[in-house]
């Protein structure tokens, strides 16, 4: 009988292991599909899913204004992991992804699908940056040191977000870039994917792995 109860209990774990295994993939698979933008909106001629990453692209002509993919969704506790790539004029492009953030108002704003709120920023030597878009600016820069040691130019890097009440953590290739509080954050707000204003640029995020911690 004891080890009937052992084998039971045994069981019982790794239904739960095994649940808590496919609630996270749901979690994953209603925040990006991987195969198209469903829950999402933004300026579909630059954005599509190719290969299961998401990828956004100014090419040929470059933009004249920043846009977003932005979640139909609002977030508040969450952590956001990806690989990401940027190729384009200047350095290395520029990308970011906001957090917490919201479409702005204005008819022509709206129309652009522009945002304003907390980004964690991608280009130069501003990766791994939290930096306010239209949200008073730098919020807290990266190191420059460990950025230009860490960041793979060219190629892709591991990013790292982590959104805990008014703590924010980010991390480049494994390198903790931000870890602090800041007290203007917002409670909630969207997550979007960011193109630059600019000359030509794409950028792709793939093996993207989202786990909502607001939920227990």
């Amino acid at each position: 009988m004891r080890y009937a109860t052992m084998i039971l209990a045994f069981l019982s774990a790794s239904a739960l292991c095994s649940g808590g295994g496919r609630a996270a993939d749901a979690a994953n698979s209603q925040f990006f599909n991987g195969k198209n933008v469903e829950g999402w909106e933004g300026l579909s001629q630059y954005w599509s899913v190719k290969d299961g990453a998401l990828v956004g692209s100014t090419f040929p002509n470059g933009l004249g204004f920043n846009t977003f993919l932005c979640s139909k969704n609002k977030y508040t506790d969450f952590e956001l992991q990806f690989k990401v790539r940027l190729r384009g004029q200047g350095w290395d492009g520029n990308s970011g992804v906001q957090i917490r953030s919201k479409i702005r108002t204005s008819p022509k704003d709206r129309e652009d699908f522009a945002v304003e709120g907390p980004q964690c920023d991608m280009g130069q030597v501003y990766w791994g940056s939290l930096y306010g878009e239209h949200f008073g600016g730098m919020m807290k820069a990266a190191p420059k040191d460990v950025v230009l040691r860490v960041l793979k130019k060219d190629d892709f890097n591991d990013y790292y977000i982590k959104c805990v009440g008014k703590h924010v953590t980010i991390k480049l290739n494994g390198q903790t870039t931000v870890d602090d509080d800041f007290p203007k954050m917002p409670a909630a707000g969207i997550i979007a994917w960011q193109l630059h204003q600019g000359g030509p640029m794409e950028v792709t995020f793939r093996n993207i792995k989202f786990k909502d911690l607001s939920k227990k």
